[in-house]
């Protein structure tokens, strides 16, 4: 038995030599990739473009974002995660695939070992699909991570003290709301609101005030360029281009930062209220923490113009956007990669 341990001891070292360790932050709008001791090496839209009949990957990635809307009747551009969880387990699969090879110059001799960012609030069964996924793409060793942790460890923030860090996660899909102590979640809530959510908002509005049809590009580009979640010093405008659904002919429009501020105004207030549920249900002790410590935001939603306004506002507490949002879930990843075998299940 002592003879069978350490050579599996040995043959995990030399595994460990010969392969890079991996995180993947496999988000629903875009799955980033962090390389051990190479850091983020992977940023690509989570889209995958098949064609219809055969089921066969046409892009992977930007390539496939490009092709959103724009794809003859043979090929599809999808995305295979919906609201952070897989919703095409085939597609996924083809997508891990890519991003681990890409990622992974030396997987054909020895897998990678992974570490992936989920939700705090998928179930067993979601948890089971992405490690299936990652395994049947390549992956040697699978850990699952959850995103708010993996958000706090990004960000730097002090999870291993005896005090209260409270991270807001905005993806893609999900915001995730978590309040973290002594290495581990005192407190976490996710719901399936995020930057996707936030379009959708923005394509409803401007179709029921407007009659114009536009697609997820043009929104998530309005969003980025003039979208806010409190009123500006300078209020902006910007023309839009879409499809009038009355006669069926493109049309022009100019919409300013008011309206789609209006737009969001009802994603956002559910967003706030579940930053208040949080807090409202944090034990006093680190309920007084926060007060100094206050809220740090990361994900790409936590991008939009004044979002920390408007939360200082609504919780009267410090709120502290991150330096580099969209990529805090990754570096959170590439952290723990440095003592993975920690983290692994025995």
């Amino acid at each position: 038995m002592r003879f069978l341990s350490q050579t599996k001891s040995f043959l995990g070292r030399v595994f460990s030599f010969l392969s890079h360790d991996i995180g993947i932050d496999l988000g629903t709008a875009n799955t980033l990739v962090f390389v051990k001791d190479k850091g983020i090496v992977l940023q690509e839209p989570s889209v995958v473009a098949i064609y219809s009949q055969s089921r066969k990957v046409r892009a992977v990635g930007l390539e496939a974002k490009r092709m959103l809307g724009r794809t003859p009747g043979n090929i599809i551009a999808l995305r295979p995660m919906k609201d952070g969880v897989i919703a095409d387990f085939e597609v996924t699969e083809a997508m891990l695939r890519y991003f681990i090879k890409k990622a992974s110059k030396v997987m054909q001799f020895v897998p990678p070992r992974v570490a992936i960012a989920v939700p705090s609030g998928i179930t067993e069964v979601e948890r089971r699909a992405v490690k299936e996924s990652a395994i049947r793409a390549g992956a040697r060793d699978v850990l699952l991570i959850q995103e708010p942790m993996a958000a706090a460890i990004g960000v730097g923030l002090p999870i291993d003290e005896p005090a209260a860090n409270m991270i807001v996660d905005i993806g893609g899909g999900t915001t995730e709301v978590a309040i973290l102590s002594l290495n581990g979640v005192v407190f976490s809530k996710s719901i399936r609101i995020g930057g996707d959510e936030l379009d959708n908002a923005i394509i409803d509005y401007i179709k029921k005030k407007y009659g114009l049809i536009i697609g997820e590009r043009t929104a998530e580009e309005i969003k980025i360029t003039i979208g806010s979640a409190a009123p500006l010093n300078e209020e902006l405008s910007m023309n839009i281009k879409g499809r009038d659904s009355i006669i069926g002919l493109p049309k022009t429009l100019s919409i300013s930062s008011i309206e789609i501020r209006e737009a969001l105004q009802d994603a956002l207030a559910m967003i706030v209220e579940n930053i208040r549920s949080a807090l409202e249900l944090c034990p006093p002790e680190l309920s007084s923490d926060l007060v100094d410590r206050g809220i740090v935001l990361a994900g790409g939603g936590s991008s939009l113009r004044k979002l920390d306004h408007l939360l200082r506002s609504a919780t009267g507490l410090p709120v502290t956007p991150s330096e580099d949002p969209l990529r805090a879930v990754a570096n959170g990843t590439g952290t723990v990669l440095q003592d993975l075998g920690l983290w692994l299940d025995e």
